[in-house]
C-alpha cells in the first residue's frame, strides 16, 4: 500500500460539508481485499479494539487496505476525543487506486491520525506490535494543544448556532466572526471593540480603584508602595488585616491576602515583587470571593470562588490529598479543562506554614485545608454559580465598574459577606476589574448550573437579525465565468456597495486590483471575505480550487452555474467525464443558504439537474422561452429568465417582473452574441436573487463595458484596416462552438482564426478544437503555446493538424512558431469586412501587443 498524494480540504468539498483529508492510496492486487489477507481483521482489532465496523455495505462488501486505513484514521481521531463522524473510500478508474476521505476537526490532528492509521495497517500486515496507548496519548495531547479553549470555544459554538461564519486567524484564540465589512474579531474574551486603553487601565489596579471610587463604587482603601518599609507603614495606617498585590498583575499572581503582622507583611511584599516593582497595600475585605461577568451593559453570570483546598479523609497527608485531587479528570494543566490542577508550590507551602501545618500533616475526615488565600481558578480554586442570587445593586455596581473602565467584557471581582445584599451595608467592595476574563467558571462551574455566556457575548457583538454575513455570489461553469463575475460585480456596485471580486486574472477590492494571477481558488476567496472594505463578494469558483482545497466559504447567497462542457481539464484528478465535472461544480449549488438561490442554465441538462440539490430557491435562464425546463418552472409560479428576441425577460410564473432590451446591453451587440446574452441573463438572475432594484440593474447593464481593460481576454474587439479583430481566451470545444456561432452571426466577408492548444488537455479535446474551427473559418493559423504544459515540442501542433483533416471550410492552413508572429501573420492577411478570431494564450502580453498593432 502506497500513499501518493494527500490534500487537506478546508471547506465544503466534493465529498461533504466537513473539513476533510483526501488521500490517493494505491494497493497491490493482494491488498485489494482484506478477506484475502489471513486473519487481517482479527489482527487489526487486536491492536485497535475500539475500531468500529468497517462493513457499511454489508458482509459481502469487498474492503481493501485503503478502506481499513480510512476507518483506522477516523477511529483514532474519535478515540482521541475529536468530534468526527464522516469518512469514505472510493475506487478510482485506475485499478487498485482509491480516494480515501476522512473528516477532521483540527488539521494537524487529522494528519497525525492518518499517519498513525497507516502505521497500524503496516504493523498488522507485518505481525508487529502497535502502541495504541502511546498513539492515542499523542493525539489527545495534540488535540488539547491546538483546539480552542473553553472560553473561546463557547463563543464560537454560540456563533455557529446563530449561523455566523467564523475563521480561526491563528493557532491560538484569535477568531474572526462574519465577513468583509461586517466582521468582528475576538481573542479569548476580548473583542475587536475592546479598547486597548481600557485594557491598560484594568491592568493598573491603583488607577482602576481611583476611577471606581470617583464613580461612587465601593472599593477598599489602600496605597501603592515600592519598599517593604513603606508596605509596613501603609499596613499600620490602614489597621487590621490587609492584602498585598502587584500593581500590574492578573490571574491572582503574587496576591497575599489576610495578613497583619510585620513579619507577614515583609514576607508578602517579597512575593509581590516577583511580578513588578510597585505593590498595592489595601484593606482586606472579609467574606467570600465573587467573580461577576459583565457583558455589554448587563450582568451575564456570577460565581463564588474558593481557594485551592483539600478535604481530609483521616488517612492521607496534605501532599497526598493534593496528588489525589489533581488526578480528577476535570483538572488539567491549562485552561482547556473545567478546573486547573492545584499548585503545590512555595506559596502553598508558605500558607500551610502560616497555619502551623506541613505537607505531611494528616487532616481529620472532613477537615478543610486551604492552600492559598486567593481564590483564582488558575491556581486550583473552585467556583459555584450564584448568578440568580446577585442583588440588583451589586449587579449595577459591577456594570458601572466595567463601564467606568471602558470594557465591553469584564470580570469584576468582589469581596463581601453576602452577594444578595448591597455592598455598602456589609463593608464589601470591588477589588479588581479584569479585561479578557476567563469564562470556564461560568460555563462549567464546580457546583451549580452553567451559564450561556458565549451566547451573551455573540449577542452583544451581533444583535438579533445580524449574522455577520455579506452577500456572496459564487460563479462556476465551463465558459462565461469571468464575464459573468465581472458583470455581477458591476451590477452590485451600481447600488453603492463595495465589491470584492476574484477571478482568473486577479483579486479586486472596490475596483482596485490587489492581487494578480489566477485567483479563482479558495485562498483568494478567503482573502476577500477577510477584507474590511468589502460589502459584497463575487467569487469565480474554479474546479481546481474545489478539488485542491474545497470552497473558501461555508455557504453562499447565490450560486451561478453557466454551463458544463467537454474539454474542461477532463482526465485530471479523476474527473474523467462531464458527469464527474457536473458533480464537482454543483458543490456551490449544494452550499447555497436556505434563504439564497441558484441561478442555473436551463438549456444545459446537467446544470438544470443541479436544481434538485439546492436548499434555496432556483432561478432558471435560457434563450428559448419555450424550453421545457423554463416552461415547467414558470408553471410552478417560479422565477425564470429568457430572451424573446428583443428583450431579456425576468418573470415569476406568468407575471413579467421586468425586461431589459438587448439594444441597451452593449455586451450582447444587440443580441447578436448569443453567449453574451446568456452571460447577461446569468448576471441578471444573480442580481434578482440579491433583491437589486430593476432600474439599477438596467443602468449597470447599459454602462458595463466588455473590452480589453474591463474583461481582458473575453471577446475583446479591435478594428484594423476595416477588419474586426477579436481576442479571446477560449480554450475548449464548447467555447469554440460559442465563438464560431457569434462570428457567423456577425457575417464577415472572410473569417480567420489563430489558435494553439493547451498541453494539459486530452488528445481528443485538442483535436476537437480544430475540428470545429476548420468547419467554420476560411483561414486557420496554428501556433505553439509558450508553455507546452508537459507536452513534447510540436506535439500539440500535430494534434491540431489532425483535427483539421477533412475540414469542410478551411481553405488555407498555416503553421507558425510563436504567438506574436502568428498574430502578425493574421493581421497581414486581413481585408476590409473580414473578421479574425485570435485565441490568445498569454492574455496580458498578447493584448498589449495587439493594442500596439491595431486600434480598439
Amino acid at each position: 500500500m502506497e500513499i501518493t498524494r494527500i490534500r487537506m480540504l478546508r471547506g465544503p468539498n466534493l465529498w461533504s460539508r466537513h473539513t476533510a483529508l483526501e488521500a490517493i492510496v494505491s494497493c497491490d492486487e493482494s491488498e485489494r481485499s482484506i478477506d484475502s489477507i489471513p486473519q487481517f481483521e482479527i489482527k487489526i482489532r487486536e491492536r485497535f479494539p475500539q475500531l468500529g465496523s468497517m462493513r457499511r455495505g454489508g458482509h459481502n462488501e469487498v474492503l481493501s487496505l485503503a478502506h481499513a486505513l480510512e476507518h483506522a484514521a477516523l477511529g483514532l481521531q474519535a478515540q482521541a476525543g475529536c468530534p468526527v463522524t464522516f469518512s469514505r473510500t472510493v475506487q478510482t478508474v485506475d485499478a487498485g487506486v482509491y480516494q480515501v476521505v476522512v473528516e477532521y476537526t483540527e488539521e494537524v490532528v487529522g494528519r497525525m491520525a492518518f499517519d498513525f492509521g497507516f502505521a497500524l495497517i503496516q504493523a498488522t500486515l507485518n505481525d508487529a506490535p502497535f502502541d495504541l496507548a502511546a498513539a492515542l496519548s499523542e493525539l489527545e495531547a495534540l488535540y488539547e494543544d491546538v483546539r480552542l479553549g473553553p472560553s473561546t470555544g463557547s463563543i464560537v459554538d454560540a456563533a455557529v448556532q446563530r449561523n455566523i461564519p467564523y475563521r480561526r486567524m491563528t493557532e491560538g484564540s484569535m477568531v474572526q466572526f462574519g465577513w468583509g465589512s461586517k466582521q468582528k474579531r475576538i481573542q479569548a474574551a476580548e473583542t475587536s471593540d475592546t479598547s486597548a486603553i481600557a485594557e491598560a487601565i484594568a491592568q493598573d489596579k491603583e488607577l482602576t480603584k481611583n476611577l471606581l471610587a470617583a464613580a461612587g463604587v465601593s472599593v477598599p482603601i489602600g496605597e501603592v508602595v515600592t519598599t517593604a518599609d513603606d508596605a509596613w507603614r501603609a499596613a499600620q495606617k490602614i489597621g487590621g488585616p490587609i492584602v498585598l498585590k502587584p500593581k500590574d498583575g492578573n490571574q491572582g499572581k503574587g496576591v497575599v491576602a489576610n495578613i497583619q503582622t510585620e513579619e507577614e507583611v515583609r514576607a508578602g511584599f517579597i512575593v509581590t515583587q516577583a511580578f513588578g516593582r510597585e505593590t498595592i497595600v489595601e484593606r482586606y475585605l472579609p467574606g467570600a470571593d465573587y467573580r461577576l461577568l459583565v457583558v455589554g451593559n448587563r450582568l451575564s453570570a456570577a460565581a463564588r470562588r474558593e481557594p485551592a483546598q483539600v478535604v481530609g479523609d483521616g488517612t492521607h497527608t496534605v501532599a497526598e490529598l493534593v496528588e489525589i485531587e489533581n488526578k480528577n479528570p476535570l483538572r488539567g494543566d491549562g485552561h482547556a479543562t473545567a478546573l486547573t490542577k492545584i499548585r503545590f508550590d512555595d506559596i502553598a507551602l508558605a500558607h500551610l506554614a502560616s497555619s502551623g501545618l506541613t505537607p505531611q500533616h494528616v487532616p481529620k475526615t472532613g477537615e478543610r485545608v486551604l492552600l492559598r488565600n486567593n481564590a483564582n481558578l488558575s491556581t486550583g480554586g473552585t467556583a459555584t454559580d450564584v448568578t440568580d442570587d446577585v442583588h440588583p445593586d451589586v449587579a449595577a455596581s459591577a456594570v458601572a465598574a466595567a463601564q467606568m473602565i471602558g470594557l465591553d467584557i469584564a470580570g469584576v471581582d468582589i469581596l463581601c459577606e453576602s452577594i444578595y445584599k448591597p455592598l455598602e451595608q456589609q463593608g464589601g467592595g470591588i477589588v479588581e476589574v479584569n479585561a479578557a476574563p476567563g469564562l470556564r467558571m461560568h460555563l462549567k462551574p464546580s457546583y451549580g448550573k452553567g451559564r450561556p455566556v458565549g451566547e451573551d457575548i455573540i449577542n452583544m457583538m451581533f444583535p438579533p437579525g445580524d449574522d455577520g454575513r455579506i452577500p456572496v455570489v459564487a460563479v462556476t461553469g465551463t465558459n462565461g465565468k469571468t464575464t459573468t463575475v465581472r458583470l455581477i460585480s458591476h451590477l452590485i456596485a451600481e447600488t453603492g456597495l463595495r465589491v470584492g471580486m476574484t477571478g482568473t486574472d486577479g483579486v479586486y477590492i472596490n475596483h482596485r486590483l490587489i492581487d494578480t494571477g489566477d485567483c479563482s481558488g479558495p485562498k483568494s476567496a478567503r482573502n476577500v471575505l477577510m477584507h474590511p472594505d468589502v460589502d459584497a463578494a463575487v467569487l469565480e469558483t474554479a474546479r481546481g480550487g474545489m478539488l485542491r482545497e474545497g470552497l473558501g466559504f461555508d455557504r453562499c447567497e447565490v450560486a451561478v452555474v453557466t454551463n458544463i462542457g467537454e474539454g474542461d481539464h477532463l482526465g485530471l484528478n479523476y474527473i474523467t467525464s462531464v458527469e464527474d465535472l457536473a458533480i464537482l461544480k454543483r458543490v456551490i449549488v449544494q452550499n447555497v443558504a436556505p434563504t439564497g438561490a441558484a441561478v442555473l442554465n436551463a438549456a444545459d441538462p446537467m446544470v438544470a439537474k443541479m436544481g434538485d440539490k439546492c436548499s434555496g430557491r432556483v432561478i432558471f435562464f435560457a434563450q428559448n422561452q419555450h424550453h421545457p425546463v423554463i416552461a415547467a418552472h414558470r408553471a410552478k409560479n417560479k422565477k425564470v429568465i429568457y430572451f424573446d428576441g428583443t428583450y431579456i425577460v425576468a418573470s415569476k410564473g406568468a407575471r413579467v417582473m421586468f425586461r431589459f432590451p438587448v439594444s441597451e446591453i452593449p455586451l450582447t451587440q444587440n443580441g447578436v452574441l448569443g453567449f453574451q446574452v446568456e452571460n447577461a441573463m446569468a448576471a441578471i438572475g444573480a442580481a434578482w436573487a440579491l433583491g437589486l432594484d430593476a432600474e439599477k440593474i438596467a443602468r449597470g447593464l447599459h454602462s458595463f463595458e466588455s473590452n480589453a481593460n474591463s474583461v481582458p481576454g473575453r471577446f475583446n474587439q479591435f478594428q484594423h484596416n476595416g477588419a474586426t479583430v477579436i481576442a479571446d481566451y477560449g480554450h475548449n470545444p464548447d467555447a469554440m462552438r460559442a465563438l464560431t456561432s457569434a462570428i457567423e452571426a456577425m457575417k464577415p466577408n472572410k473569417s480567420h482564426v489563430v489558435i494553439s492548444g493547451a498541453g494539459d488537455r486530452r488528445d481528443e479535446d485538442i483535436r476537437d478544437l480544430t475540428r470545429i474551427l476548420g468547419n467554420a473559418f476560411d483561414n486557420v493559423i496554428l501556433y505553439q503555446d509558450a508553455c507546452q504544459r508537459g507536452r513534447e515540442d510540436g506535439e500539440v501542433l500535430k494534434l491540431l493538424q489532425e483535427g483539421l483533416v477533412g475540414a469542410t471550410k478551411a481553405k488555407q492552413i498555416k503553421e507558425i512558431h510563436g504567438e506574436f508572429k502568428a498574430i502578425d501573420t493574421a493581421l497581414d492577411d486581413l481585408s476590409a469586412g473580414d473578421i479574425c478570431l485570435i485565441l490568445i494564450d498569454q492574455v496580458e502580453e498578447s493584448l498589449a501587443y495587439l493594442k500596439e498593432k491595431v486600434k480598439p
